[in-house]
């Protein structure tokens, strides 16, 4: 279903908390929020555990998921539009640091998440 163009566009925060481990649920995060970008919709990604490795170069590049768009491709259009946030906690316990993100991606902890996602009128989902 196309977005109505009647309608005004909420925001959208998507939190992908799965990454490689379980690809399939990891691909539906990147694709909604790829698609709703491409949509016009303003979209904030934060990526949660395992996640947090597709920030950092050749870690999406990695992943294959039949009839799925490659996630790297997905990945650099959300990078584009400075979308990608990484988990402060989650980098930290992965030995994550900015200098290891791709640019577009930034490292943030749970009061800018809340902070989103208590936005007036803004949608949050969860992978």
């Amino acid at each position: 279903m196309p977005v109505d163009a009647d309608r005004p566009l909420r925001p959208l925060v998507v939190k992908c908390t799965a990454g490689v481990d379980e690809v399939e649920r990891c691909a539906q995060a990147f694709t909604v929020s790829a698609t709703a970008l491409a949509s016009g919709v303003e979209v904030s990604l934060w990526l949660t555990g395992e996640a947090a490795w597709l920030a950092v170069a050749g870690r999406a590049e990695a992943v294959e998921l039949p009839h799925s768009a490659p996630l790297a491709d997905l990945r650099d259009a959300l990078l584009g539009a400075e979308a990608v946030t990484v988990c402060t906690q989650c980098a930290a316990r992965r030995g994550i640091t900015e200098a290891d993100l791709l640019p577009g991606a930034r490292i943030a902890g749970s009061a800018s998440f809340v902070d989103e996602v208590l936005q007036p009128d803004v949608q949050a989902l969860v992978y």
